[in-house]
């Protein structure tokens, strides 16, 4: 029997789960006398389920950055900064893929290590597309002329609209949370949710039912849709024998010669404050997410790491279709969403508010705009701070 037990909680997938055990295996090899038992719960309750409340439960975290905010406010997991040395979090620094390193880092302390990295990006049937000698779209336009005849899947679940209303936003030229007053001017809110009705009025209604994982297992095990134009990207799905079919990865479409700028997503590594075992905790996240693991170990235990070199790696991009190096380019120029304690609460509830306009359920883009402001404004005022510049 071990002489100390460290508990983890993550995400129910692969991506999630898998390359974490076989990093606390060989933690324990390195280190007998630890065991860490590593527990999972759905992608829907890592988005929902307060993380302060588990930090009285679990020695090590698997978060989300916009949760950093609270973390700061509330000190409910280790400030690692405090811990790790400066030439470890330099480098961290340095291999960080897109702004992922920086977001876990607030009120000038570091919350969590970038442990995966992920943002929208788009998925095809490389097969499919050859059969029918078509061409993979380019421009938003050939995206809706696909959407038409039914070939495209696009998750459309209230989190992911509210991360693509972000990208929608920008798309129109406004960048959402500059202001305290509303998300985004008026006009701009108008004209992003009208875009995205283009799109998502012309695809399958069973698509408000999915998350990013089930639109890529729906388009890795049937023929029945070709193109997933953003969506967080999934390395697995694009490794030969882990779904029935292969799935490739690229880049947005452009929309006014641009490519569509995405909403960064990933996780990040946290050490609850509350553990009987910090040190050895800490020991872990510095292990698990080292360049030596996160190239090797971590991403052949089926991980997307949150490390650059293993981005860059010619190795990882032949296992993966070149997944990293076609999808890069998204996640360096990622827009990194608000981080202050009490932008979950908006998170939590404005989607909902986007699905249903986009449902015809609410068809005046104007009260859509005003609903989200209210929780907006109700987000800010109910912890009493300000929007860090």
């Amino acid at each position: 029997m071990a002489d100390i037990v460290l508990k983890g909680i993550t995400w129910n997938h692969s991506r999630g789960i898998t390359p974490l055990m076989a990093a606390a295996q060989r933690f324990t090899e390195q280190h007998p006398g630890i065991e860490i038992q590593w527990h999972k719960r759905s992608l829907q309750q890592f988005a929902d389920f307060p993380i302060e409340q588990l930090t009285e439960q679990y020695d090590l975290l698997i978060i989300d950055h916009p949760w950093v905010g609270t973390a700061a406010a509330t000190k409910c997991v280790l400030a690692l900064d405090e811990y790790l040395s400066a030439e470890y979090l330099t480098d961290q620094l340095a291999n960080s893929v897109g702004p992922s390193h920086a977001s876990y880092n607030y009120g000038g302390h570091q919350w969590a290590l970038a442990i995966d990295a992920a943002t929208p990006v788009a998925s095809y049937r490389k097969d499919l597309f050859a059969a029918a000698n078509a061409k993979l779209p380019q421009t938003w336009e050939e995206v809706i002329e696909l959407a038409k005849v039914g070939k495209v899947a696009v998750p459309a679940i209230p989190i992911d609209l509210l991360m693509n209303f972000y990208t929608f936003c920008i798309a129109q030229g406004g960048t959402p949370f500059e202001s305290q007053e509303e998300i985004i001017p008026s006009a701009t809110g108008k004209a992003a949710l009208q875009m995205m009705n283009e799109l998502y009025s012309n695809v399958d209604r069973s698509m408000f039912n999915k998350n990013p994982i089930a639109v890529a297992e729906l388009m890795s095990q049937t023929d029945d849709y070709w193109y997933c134009p953003f969506a967080y990207g999934y390395s697995n799905y694009s490794r030969i024998g882990y779904a029935k079919q292969l799935l490739e990865y690229g880049m947005p479409v452009r929309y006014n010669e641009k490519p569509l700028r995405t909403t960064i997503g990933g996780t990040g590594l946290s050490v609850s404050a509350f553990s009987k075992h910090k040190q050895e905790a800490v020991a872990f996240a510095e292990m698990v997410c080292s360049p030596s693991y996160q190239t090797n170990g971590y991403i052949y235990n089926e991980g997307q790491p949150g490390y650059l070199k293993a981005w860059t790696n010619d190795l990882n991009n032949q296992l993966t279709h070149h997944f990293f190096k076609n999808t890069l380019p998204a996640m360096e120029h990622g827009f990194l969403r608000p981080r202050y304690h009490g932008y979950l609460h908006f998170q939590d509830e404005a989607g909902a508010y986007v699905q249903e306009y986009l449902l015809g359920k609410q068809t005046d883009e104007n009260k859509v705009l005003e609903k989200m402001n209210r929780l907006y404004i109700a987000s800010i005022e109910k912890n009493r701070i300000k929007i860090p510049a």
